[in-house]
């Protein structure tokens, strides 16, 4: 298990990773009426539990019940609301927006609504929730961070532990994917199973609410780091579940769990341009970096 760091710094790291997103209003508080009816305005039932397979276990087709989690969870996890639109891809495409609403996320909706969508806006949808989990993702070698980045996460993990392993073979594979506009990735591919033939080895895991082992414990560390820079980024996720137990290196809300083939962290890249994921471990410090192309 990694021991607990002086909590100053542990809140610095997250900091990197999740800029204001902690302090939000729109995330830390119940919506208001007009708040709930501008995300109302937006909602497709049907879309949401198709695209979350995590929700739709949860939820089934309780249309109340999936809208509730999208105010409370998906609007901070960043995930779709529709097809066509998603509010947090939709502020980040768009400058003039943000200086206009900041971190009124209602007001994203309510604008593509009125008028975005009739003045050609990209909503940041991922398309239909049938090609949400397709993964299409091209390698490229590199040293050192490129292009305009839009999200980076820093978090801290023992390396004197057999965990380390994990952590730092997971980073190694991710770092240097790159995915086309309009592809999707797995996180649950590109690591590779885990087992020993592929280099993964025994340590701590959480099975369903208690501390076990498991080959592969702590590539949960590197997705979850993955996910907080996402957030970042205003990239949702088209899929990502949360761990049974709390996490030590990130805030609750930011981890991503995977377990198997039956959790994985997945994303389409909502840009216009590639998207290039840099991961790198070593000395106890994991970082991944999102960058456009």
């Amino acid at each position: 298990m990694i021991k607990r760091k002086n909590w100053t710094k542990k809140m610095l790291a997250v900091a990197a990773c999740a800029g204001l997103l902690m302090t939000n209003p729109a995330f830390t508080e119940a919506a208001t009426a007009a708040e709930r009816s501008a995300y109302q305005a937006v909602f497709d039932a049907d879309y949401y539990r198709s695209a979350y397979p995590d929700v739709a276990a949860a939820f089934g087709n309780n249309k109340a019940a999936l809208f509730n989690h999208f105010v409370n969870y998906g609007l901070r996890e960043g995930r779709s609301c529709s097809a066509d639109f998603n509010p947090q891809a939709y502020r980040a495409k768009y400058a003039d927006l943000q200086q206009a609403f900041g971190d009124d996320m209602a007001a994203y909706c309510r604008h593509y609504v009125t008028c975005g969508k009739a003045e050609g806006r990209d909503g940041g949808g991922t398309g239909s929730a049938s090609t949400a989990t397709v993964t299409d993702a091209a390698t490229t070698d590199t040293a050192t961070v490129q292009g305009n980045v839009i999200g980076t996460c820093t978090t801290e993990y023992d390396a004197t532990v057999p965990r380390a392993v994990n952590v730092e073979l997971a980073a190694a594979r991710i770092n240097g994917v790159v995915v086309q506009p309009g592809k999707s990735f797995s996180f649950s591919s590109t690591i590779l199973p885990r087992t020993s033939a592929n280099g993964y080895v025994v340590a701590p895991i959480y099975i369903s609410g208690t501390v076990g082992t498991g080959t592969g414990g702590g590539v949960c560390q590197v997705s979850s780091t993955l996910y907080a820079a996402m957030l970042h980024a205003g990239l949702p996720a088209t899929e990502r579940y949360p761990h049974s137990l709390p996490v030590i290196y990130l805030p609750a809300g930011y981890d991503a769990a995977i377990a198997g083939t039956s959790k994985d962290l997945k994303f389409t890249n909502t840009f216009s341009q590639p998207l290039l994921i840099q991961a790198s471990a070593s000395g106890g410090v994991l970082t991944v970096t999102l960058s456009l192309q």
